[in-house]
């Protein structure tokens, strides 16, 4: 087993009409064993940017808090807020610095620029490889049952309530196919006045 599939974990993000989704399962385990259903794996960076680290749970947490403090850092330095093809930047960096000992997550970012609001998502490998496709991304144990859904229900041009319909019904149909994710899930719409959160019930078992 790999051990990028130690927690197991399923992550997507979408791009629509001036508007970005992320989501992600709640599902804590350790291989087959479900622990908790409550495991936050989407991280705020910004007011109109998010982060997912699917992955081992321990490296989740130890590089969402080295990234926040580096986000930080930049924001002092430069005096204005981080925008997401710099954020990705940054994260890609920071991975390729560890990349004889890496950490096992491989992060799913989506945003609106701060200044035109264009959605922007992308994804990296564990050693910080960016892929910046003009669609939608994926991560974790479901990735192959994800791009499936995902390449079927997709169009251009989504409206914030579609993207979130159609986010939903692809993470959703996705993990049901996979034994090491799940049990329910949170959705962000990202907007550029708000961002919308819903948590998501699903199958319990």
């Amino acid at each position: 087993m790999s051990i990028l599939a130690y927690n197991g974990g399923a992550m997507v993000a979408m791009k629509g009409e001036n508007c970005v989704s992320i989501a992600a399962d709640r599902r804590f385990g350790i291989q087959a064993q479900t622990v908790a259903t409550n495991f936050e794996k989407i991280f705020e960076m910004g007011p109109q940017l998010y982060v997912g680290l699917p992955g081992l749970a321990t490296d989740t947490q130890t590089v969402m808090e080295k990234l926040r403090f580096r986000k930080n850092l930049y924001e002092l330095k430069e005096n204005r807020s981080i925008s997401p093809k710099v954020f990705s930047a940054m994260v890609s960096h920071m991975l390729y610095e560890k990349r004889f000992g890496p950490f096992f997550v491989e992060p799913v970012i989506a945003g609106l620029d701060p200044k035109t609001y264009e959605p922007f998502i992308c994804n990296m490998d564990l050693i910080g490889c960016i892929n910046q496709p003009k669609d939608f991304v994926v991560g974790g144990t479901a990735s192959a049952q994800l791009y499936g859904m995902c390449e079927a229900l997709w169009e251009p041009n989504l409206g914030p309530d579609d993207l979130f319909e159609i986010t939903s019904q692809a993470l959703i149909n996705a993990f049901d196919r996979d034994a090491m994710s799940g049990w329910g899930a949170t959705v962000y719409i990202i907007e550029k006045d708000k961002v919308t959160i819903r948590n998501l019930k699903t199958r319990m078992d």
